[in-house]
């Protein structure tokens, strides 16, 4: 039975993915810093036939983060496919608040490679040398659309850091492309579950498999409509 990681695993767009990636078979491994959130997923995905578990731990961690994968390989085995989107708890304040282009320094952005550059570099290296072992596994690597797609200026630091993560991960794509491994970007331009019909997080959970079962895309631009203007 096939296992999908999700590092930033919440009771949106995370839950989404594990009830349609566990609708077909997988097991799911839900990685979070808040114990009591994956276990009330877990129970969730458990109602519904899938089996789950959680493990704890900050993308800032890396020591953390690198030893809730021992845990999760070691309870389900090789990981098949992960799936990367880390979400700050409070994205408006603190050291992950967005500062404006005509404002960023060097500290500012710092936090944001920490979060976005560094947590997704570790969260993959866990997993990418048992894949290309095996010679298959996909990885899925979910940012908003300002790491590149869109310019708005008030995300500087988020740009900067989330923009690093996307080109690596395209680079990725380039260089697993006959080693039988997949890694592709996820670019989200919605306010999950607050615009249009497109932005309900089962709506877009439905492209993620969609690009898993297709592995022919380095990239997925998912546009709500209604957030066309704002951009």
């Amino acid at each position: 039975m096939p296992t999908l990681a999700i590092v930033g695993a919440g009771p949106g767009l995370g839950l989404s993915i594990a009830k349609r990636f566990g609708a077909e078979g997988f097991r799911v491994a839900l990685f979070s810093r808040d114990q009591k959130k994956f276990d009330r997923l877990a129970g969730e995905l458990a109602a519904d036939g899938i089996e789950a578990a959680g493990f704890a731990a900050d993308v800032t961690d890396r020591p953390a983060l690198t030893r809730a994968f021992d845990a999760a390989k070691e309870r389900f085995g090789p990981i098949d496919v992960l799936e990367y989107s880390p979400a700050p708890a409070d994205p408006q304040s603190g050291p992950l608040a967005p500062v404006d282009a005509l404002d960023l320094t060097v500290e500012a952005v710092q936090p944001q490679i920490e979060y976005h550059l560094y947590g997704g570099i570790t969260a993959i290296r866990q997993v990418l040398p048992d894949m290309l072992d095996r010679g298959e596994g996909t990885i899925l690597v979910t940012t908003g659309a300002s790491s590149g797609l869109v310019v708005h200026p008030p995300f500087a630091n988020i740009a900067a850091a989330s923009g690093a993560l996307r080109n690596w991960v395209l680079n990725l794509n380039a260089a697993l492309a006959r080693k039988g491994v997949y890694a592709a970007h996820i670019a989200i331009a919605a306010w999950i579950g607050k615009g249009g019909p497109r932005s309900h997080p089962d709506v877009i959970a439905e492209s993620y498999w969609e690009l898993y079962r297709a592995r022919t895309e380095p990239e997925l631009f998912y546009l709500d409509p209604e957030m066309r203007a704002a951009l």
